[in-house]
């Protein structure tokens, strides 16, 4: 019996142990869920605060934020502006691009043509047509033609280069433009009467038709313009210059009843070297650049020139000057 005593009976603990304990479980609790209903206050109050503190900021500086959304607002669109400003150079510099290796090819395929006319024509004398003397000076004549044509291209370049870059001084005058113009139609008769082409001037009155510009630059823009009128024109055709008064300027017309341009070539007719039919156009004579250099010589008068055109009806071009 004492031996199973021994064995079962468990040691005495202190009566105060476990209230002991649990007031440490209960000390603990409290804190950890005093900290939670802290943290929970805080992040809700944290909020209000945030928010009540920006009203205020909103409220003081009402008018600074108003302008700083101005500045925003200006700024925005001059991004905007820059970036379509960008886009439109690059398009410009590809356009520029574009033309830059087309006038090449056409520069060089205008130059080559009478090259190597000049050349065949020399090679056939050399293999012996020399001494024909008949042949030989036919085809000198033609190599002699070729240099020509080959000189003309090069000095109408010339013109227009001086032209682009204001090198050429506008000498301005008062005289009269229908004066002017019966001397180009006396000039290109002779050419006419061949095609059988009447010239024609229409204006209001009898009276001069006064205009200060360049003399001869306008009388060259004149010779281009009916020359042109009578190279393309129809057998038995007419070609009449008309004048208009336009308050401080003088319009004038230059119409013919040719085969005239088709719709999608008549923004290009004053670029260099276009030609709207390019084996009738070079078998018709010229260098290409008539129109281009008209158009120059009138923009440096700070004039427009324009053109209306219909096919198998005519053309019409039309640029103004300053009254004298």
């Amino acid at each position: 019996m004492s031996l199973f005593k021994a064995i079962f009976v468990v040691p005495s603990v202190p009566v105060y142990l476990p209230f002991l304990i649990g007031g440490l479980i209960f000390v603990l609790a409290f804190f950890l869920i005093r900290f939670g209903v802290e943290q929970f206050i805080y992040s809700k109050v944290k909020i209000i605060y945030k928010n009540i503190h920006e009203l205020k900021i909103a409220s003081e500086f009402e008018e600074d934020e108003l302008a700083r959304s101005a500045d925003l607002d200006q700024v925005t669109r001059e991004v905007s502006e820059w970036a379509t400003q960008n886009r439109n150079e690059i398009a410009e510099l590809r356009e520029r691009e574009n033309f830059r290796r087309e006038f090449i090819g056409n520069i060089s395929h205008e130059l080559k043509t009478p090259i190597f006319n000049i050349q065949g024509y020399l090679l056939t004398l050399l293999d012996g047509a020399i001494d024909d003397q008949e042949i030989n000076r036919r085809y000198l004549k033609r190599a002699n033609k070729s240099v020509d044509r080959m000189i003309n291209i090069i000095e109408d370049l010339e013109v227009i280069s001086a032209l682009e870059s204001d090198r050429v001084h506008i000498n301005y005058e008062t005289f009269d433009l229908a004066d002017l113009v019966d001397g180009v139609f006396e000039l290109l008769e002779d050419r006419a009467r061949k095609k059988n082409i009447s010239f024609k001037t229409k204006r209001d009155h009898d009276r001069p038709i006064q205009v200060r510009a360049d003399r001869s630059k306008i009388e060259q823009v004149l010779i281009n313009l009916i020359g042109n009128a009578v190279k393309y024109g129809n057998k038995d055709g007419h070609i009449e210059v008309r004048f208009f008064d336009m308050d401080k300027h003088i319009l004038t017309e230059v119409n013919d009843d040719g085969i005239g341009i088709p719709p999608e070539d008549v923004p290009r007719v004053f670029e260099r070297f276009y030609r709207v039919d390019k084996s009738r156009s070079r078998d018709a004579g010229g260098t290409g650049l008539g129109l281009s250099i008209v158009k120059h010589i009138i923009e440096a008068h700070k004039q427009t020139i324009n053109l209306r055109s219909s096919e198998s009806k005519g053309s019409t071009f039309s640029f103004t000057l300053k009254k004298g």
